[in-house]
């Protein structure tokens, strides 16, 4: 069976803040910042860069679609 390895990419300027990306991944790999962005909101980002399998969970519940997901297999 093929492994894959993922990576998100936010819109850090058109993210909120709503959590819910946190709460899809499977592998807790988003997080909040502690810094704002020009709105003044707490956006999110990759926290650990390694584990990302790239299930997309995050971008499908991303009210704003401010999440892309790359996703690369490994062999």
């Amino acid at each position: 069976m093929a492994k894959f390895k993922g990576a998100i990419v936010v819109d850090t300027e058109r993210c909120k803040g709503c959590n819910l990306c946190v709460v899809a991944c499977p592998l807790d790999v988003i997080s909040l910042h502690k810094e704002v962005n020009m709105k003044g909101y707490n956006y999110a980002y990759q926290m650990k860069e390694d584990t990302c399998n790239g299930c997309s969970s995050c971008a499908t519940v991303c009210p704003d679609g401010c999440i892309s997901v790359y996703k690369v297999k490994c062999e």
